[in-house]
């Protein structure tokens, strides 16, 4: 009997130590939306295995915020790249009060979910939506870790101009705020410096038959063709290149088609050899942390790689390194701690704009040798 006794006492205290453990548990929870459905699927699984990769790290570590142990969840989310889609997952976090938000991936995504954010006051870091009108409207929950669009759209145009001396271009875009952004920043700068735009056509981010559009473009003779959009159309547009015998066209596009998917999407068609695409940021084999970053990455996730990746593992690690510094997880704490970020990440030092914008944003141009993705400069 009193051997049962200390048995029920021992076990008594166990239960007490257990919810003592529970009770000193937090859990914060970090939203990330990204295309993971559709033909833009690649990108998304891509830039949700960099959030899960961070989260899956900060859980080593033991951190301890407002004297509580810190267990971090993803809640992650799916937005197809279709901006209704979009906001309706952003309002999904909202409602899940999720400490903070990466993503999204498109500009289309995440001009309009950035609104959504800032009404519930959650702040959210992209690494991949390029357009800058998303800083534009001053949202104090809106961050950027990578080059915006003018920077990639003016970098090609002056590679264009300066290095490789072209003077007749055509402009083709998707007709997304991404596409059409870069389109028109890449063709305003080619033209001041004295390129001739001999067309302009649209398309669809659906598409996959470019024959009318580019059979139009080739009868006006152009040694170049600027694309804005995403790498599902980028890819077929290059074989239809080939078959209209444009092999000798240089091809030219922002982050959206700088992927290492583009080289399969193209089927083999020689015309990726034209290929000249800019991302934000350095090379993988240049960011302060790339290499050893990929080596995990690729353990990881084998063969899933494309481009925004080590940004979305940044922008994880960032919110959690606000927050720590804050002491709390509270978005309205926080948040100024985040604004003030000097934050040494895999991509970069991260530091912000009053905007927003990451400070000293570098590009990068690529070309495609042997079928490989291979950084210019």
């Amino acid at each position: 009997m009193q051997m049962k006794m200390k048995l029920t006492a021992a076990a008594a205290l166990a239960m007490v130590a257990g919810a003592v453990m529970a009770q000193d548990t937090q859990v914060i929870k970090i939203g990330h939306v990204g295309p993971v459905s559709g033909p833009q699927a690649h990108y998304g699984k891509d830039n949700e295995n960099g959030a899960r990769m961070a989260i899956d790290e900060l859980n080593t570590q033991n951190i301890v915020i407002n004297g509580k142990k810190i267990k971090w969840e993803i809640q992650a989310e799916d937005d197809a790249a279709d901006p209704k889609q979009g906001t309706a997952a952003a309002q999904k976090l909202c409602d899940a009060k999720v400490a903070g938000v990466v993503g999204h991936l498109n500009s289309g995504t995440t001009i309009p979910a950035s609104k959504v954010y800032n009404d519930c006051g959650i702040p959210h870091v992209t690494g991949a939506a390029t357009n800058p009108a998303l800083t534009k409207p001053g949202y104090k929950t809106t961050f950027r870790i990578i080059a915006n669009d003018n920077a990639l759209g003016a970098g090609l145009a002056h590679y264009a101009a300066d290095a490789l001396k072209l003077k007749r271009i055509a402009v083709i875009d998707d007709r997304t705020a991404y596409g059409q952004g870069v389109a028109d920043v890449f063709k305003n700068t080619a033209k001041k410096a004295g390129v001739q735009i001999v067309d302009e056509q649209f398309t669809t981010d659906k598409a996959t038959d470019f024959m009318a559009i580019l059979t139009a473009i080739k009868s006006k003779n152009p040694d170049g063709i600027f694309f804005g959009g995403m790498d599902p159309q980028a890819g077929p547009m290059l074989r239809q290149m080939e078959q209209l015998g444009m092999a000798n066209v240089k091809y030219f596009g922002g982050d959206g088609i700088c992927t290492t998917e583009i080289a399969k999407l193209a089927g083999g068609a020689k015309t990726l050899g034209n290929v000249v695409c800019a991302e934000g940021g350095a090379s993988i084999q240049k960011m302060p942390g790339g290499t050893a970053w990929k080596a995990k990455y690729d353990a990881k996730y084998p063969n899933q790689f494309q481009v925004y990746s080590p940004y979305t593992y940044d922008a994880t690690m960032l919110l959690a390194d606000a927050m720590k510094r804050a002491n709390s997880w509270d978005p309205k704490v926080y948040i100024p701690k985040l604004k003030e970020s000097n934050y040494k990440g895999v991509t970069s030092n991260i530091q912000f704009e009053p905007n927003g914008e990451l400070k000293n944003a570098a590009i990068t141009l690529y070309v495609y040798k042997d079928g490989k993705k291979t950084p210019l400069n």
